[in-house]
């Protein structure tokens, strides 16, 4: 919970005014959201993609569902989502599924369009993951992927997530985390400080932005100290998974 309360706040390893992370963080975004599909696959060897099936999976899309996926720029959680919806069958709706990708940055979301232009039943708004722009109770599902981490007050967002869940709606987040083993975690520091700021240069001419990202990463709670985080936002069934031993984590919940 720690620092949520004060004038300061992190971004990445820098400490910053707190009104003055949004900003910092939107900058960041804007300036490599044409090519963020693109640096996800080369940054993570394409295993981002297992990691987003994993949430869908745990997910389990049903026809007739709604879904909220925050800060969800391109898509990638959204479309996903209705694709699995479409091939089930559920005797008691004939209503598709819809979802709507919600993300502050405008330019992630133009980014987006492209792709999702002539998918039906996905709608984009431009909004903040700590004011959400939606009713209370008004969806099924929750999700957020690789964005919680950058917003300026966690426990705000996770409150706002538990505000427009219906009863019994699943709340799933996907970020990443902190290797489960010594050996992994200097294979991983390794990797990250010296190779991805360099391949974030050389892609999207600004490295910076990726090193922020990867500063981000490692300020992030740990797995338990996240999962105690969503229980007092007052969710219910918390849980979290490992993937590909803890560098990356789904944490998933209940409203009830």
């Amino acid at each position: 919970m720690t620092g949520e309360k004060n004038t300061e706040t992190s971004f990445g390893f820098r400490t910053v005014k707190t009104e003055d992370k949004a900003h910092l963080v939107r900058d960041v975004f804007d300036n490599v959201a044409g090519r963020y599909d693109l640096m996800n696959d080369l940054m993570s060897g394409g295993v981002h993609r297992l990691w987003k099936s994993a949430l869908l999976d745990r997910l389990a899309p049903q026809p007739g569902e709604a879904l909220l996926d925050v800060a969800g720029g391109t898509g990638d959680i959204a479309l996903g989502f209705l694709k699995r919806a479409a091939t089930r069958k559920n005797a008691r709706t004939t209503q598709p599924a819809r979802a709507i990708v919600c993300d502050i940055n405008f330019e992630m979301l133009q980014a987006g369009i492209e792709k999702t232009a002539t998918v039906e039943g996905l709608a984009r708004i431009c909004g903040d993951a700590e004011a959400l722009p939606l009713a209370d109770r008004s969806v099924d599902a929750y999700t957020i992927a690789f964005g919680i981490r950058n917003v300026t007050h966690m426990n705000k967002a996770l409150t706002e997530a538990r505000r427009v869940l219906r009863p019994g709606g699943r709340f799933i987040c996907l970020e990443f985390s902190h290797p489960i083993t010594e050996g992994l975690q200097k294979i991983y520091d390794a990797y990250s400080f010296r190779v991805i700021p360099w391949l974030g240069d050389r892609v999207t001419g600004d490295r910076d932005a990726y090193q922020y990202l990867i500063e981000s990463i490692r300020e992030f709670p740990a797995q338990e100290d996240f999962a105690n985080r969503i229980r007092a936002a007052g969710f219910a069934r918390v849980a979290y998974e490992n993937l590909t031993g803890g560098v990356a984590a789904l944490h998933m919940a209940r409203r009830i």
